[in-house]
C-alpha cells in the first residue's frame, strides 16, 4: 500500500531527488508517450497540461495559470521545460525534466517567441508538433501567442489526447493512491456531516471537511467543498455567500479527497431535523440508479450504457424533468481549478470501451423544483476485471443522513 507520504528520494538520471512513483513509471509513460507520437507522424510534443507534467516527469506547481510548456521530442532526447523562475528549482529536484528554461518577467515579454527559438534550437523547424491546446494550462490568449510565434516553423497539431488518454487507465500505484483518497474523502464527510445542525453556516461544514482531510495527510484538492443549505441543495454547483441551516433543514454536501493529487469524490444528501417522507422515497430512487449503474460497470461495456440507466431509472420515477443530461466523469490527477478529469464525461451514447483500472465518478442528482427537496448520492469506483465488478473507493453507506 502506497502511503500519503511516500517519495521515492535518490538522484535519477537527470539529477531528480524526490519523485512520487519510481523512476521506472515515469520512463515507461514518456516511451508511451514517444511512440504515440511517431504513430501521428508528430515531431514533438508541446506539454500544456500541468496533469500532462505531473504524469510524464513529476513536475508539481501552480505555475500551469501563466506561461509553462514542456517539449518531449519523438525521438529519444533530453525533456525541456520552459517556465517562470519562481518554478525554476521544483523542476530541477521534483522532475524528470532534464533542460529547464527561464523567460523573464518584463514589459512586452512574449514567452511564445522563447518557444519558436527553444524549438529552432532543438532542430524543430519545419516540422510537425502536437499541442495540447485542450487544457486550462494554455489560455486562449496564449494559444493564439503560440499559433503566431510558430507560423511558418512548425506545422501545430492539436494532440490534446495523447497523454490524456494514457492517464484513463490507473497503474497499481496509481489505484493506491487513489484508494487513500477515499479513505480521505470519507473522513472529510463525516465531519462535515458531524457538523451539520440548525444555525451552523455551511461555510462551517466545509471547514470541517477541509481540516478532517488535510489532518489526515491529504493535499489540498483541486475543487470544492461543495456545500448547499436549504434551497441552494438544488443547485448543481457551490455559490459564494455563507448560509446558515435553519431548524428542519436540507444539506447536499460533494467533496473530494485527494492523495498525490488524485482525487476521490463522493456525495451525500443530510436531513437536519423533521425528515419530509417524500425525500426518503427520492432518495432510494437515486441510489437505485447508483447500485444498477455499479452493477452495469464492466469491461467491454460502452460508457454511455451508464447514463442511459440513469435516465431509466429516474424517468420511470417521474424525475425525467429534474435529472441531469449527464451523471458523472473520469477521476484521476487534477490540479486547479477542478477536481473533473475530462473527457470524458459520462453521457447516453458515449462510445467509451471500458477497461480495467478506469475511475470514474457516478453521482445521483435529484433536484425536484416542484417540492424543493434534493437526492444526490455519488461515489467513485474503478472498473475492475473480468467478474470482479467495481472498486468503491468509498465505505459509507448509501442512505439519506439524518443530523440535529
Amino acid at each position: 500500500m502506497t502511503d500519503l507520504a511516500t517519495e521515492f528520494t535518490g538522484h535519477s538520471a537527470n539529477g531528480a531527488v524526490n519523485l512520487r512513483f519510481p523512476e521506472s513509471e515515469y520512463r515507461a509513460r514518456l516511451a508511451r508517450t514517444r511512440a504515440l507520437l511517431a504513430e501521428r507522424g508528430l515531431d514533438a510534443l508541446l506539454v500544456f497540461a500541468q496533469e500532462s507534467h505531473f504524469y510524464l516527469t513529476g513536475f508539481d506547481t501552480a505555475g500551469y495559470v501563466f506561461f509553462q510548456v514542456g517539449i518531449v521530442t519523438a525521438s529519444e532526447g533530453l525533456l525541456t521545460l520552459l517556465t517562470r523562475t519562481p518554478d525554476k528549482r521544483q523542476a530541477e529536484v521534483n522532475s524528470l525534466y532534464d533542460d529547464v528554461r527561464i523567460w523573464l518577467n518584463a514589459e512586452g515579454a512574449d514567452p511564445a517567441q522563447d518557444l519558436r527559438t527553444l524549438l529552432e534550437e532543438m532542430g524543430l523547424r519545419g516540422g510537425k508538433v502536437g499541442v495540447e491546446y485542450a487544457t486550462y494550462g494554455l489560455t486562449a490568449a496564449n494559444g493564439r501567442s503560440v499559433d503566431a510565434a510558430l507560423e511558418g516553423v512548425c506545422a501545430l497539431e492539436d494532440a490534446s489526447d495523447i497523454v490524456r488518454g494514457q492517464r484513463l487507465v490507473k497503474s497499481p500505484m496509481e489505484l493506491d493512491y487513489t484508494r487513500a483518497a477515499g479513505r480521505l474523502a470519507d473522513a472529510a464527510t463525516l465531519a462535515a456531516i458531524e457538523a451539520a445542525r440548525p444555525g451552523a453556516f455551511d461555510t462551517a461544514l466545509s471547514g470541517a471537511a477541509v481540516t478532517a482531510m488535510l489532518g489526515a495527510g491529504a493535499d489540498m484538492p483541486s475543487g470544492g467543498p461543495l456545500v448547499n443549505v436549504g434551497p441552494r441543495a438544488l443547485f448543481g454547483r457551490g455559490i459564494g455567500g455563507p448560509r446558515s441551516i435553519e431548524q428542519d433543514d436540507q444539506v447536499l454536501i460533494e467533496l473530494a479527497g485527494s492523495a498525490c493529487r488524485y482525487h476521490v469524490v463522493i456525495e451525500h444528501t443530510v436531513s437536519v431535523g423533521r425528515t419530509d417522507p417524500r425525500q426518503v422515497s427520492q432518495m432510494g430512487v437515486a441510489i437505485e440508479a447508483l447500485e444498477r449503474i455499479k452493477e452495469a460497470a464492466v469491461p467491454g461495456e460502452r460508457l454511455g450504457t451508464l447514463d442511459d440507466i440513469h435516465r431509466s431509472v429516474l424517468d420511470g420515477a417521474g424525475f425525467q424533468k429534474a435529472r441531469y443530461a449527464a451523471c458523472g466523469y473520469a477521476l484521476g490527477c487534477t490540479f486547479k481549478p477542478t477536481w473533473m478529469d475530462v473527457p470524458p464525461m459520462i453521457y447516453s451514447g458515449n462510445p467509451l470501451v471500458l477497461a480495467p483500472g478506469m475511475v470514474f465518478f457516478v453521482h445521483i442528482m435529484i433536484p425536484d423544483t416542484e417540492t424543493g427537496l434534493v437526492a444526490g448520492v455519488g461515489q467513485t469506483f474503478a472498473i475492475g476485471e473480468d467478474g470482479h465488478g467495481v472498486e468503491t473507493f468509498s465505505t459509507l453507506p448509501l442512505q439519506l443522513w439524518q443530523a440535529g
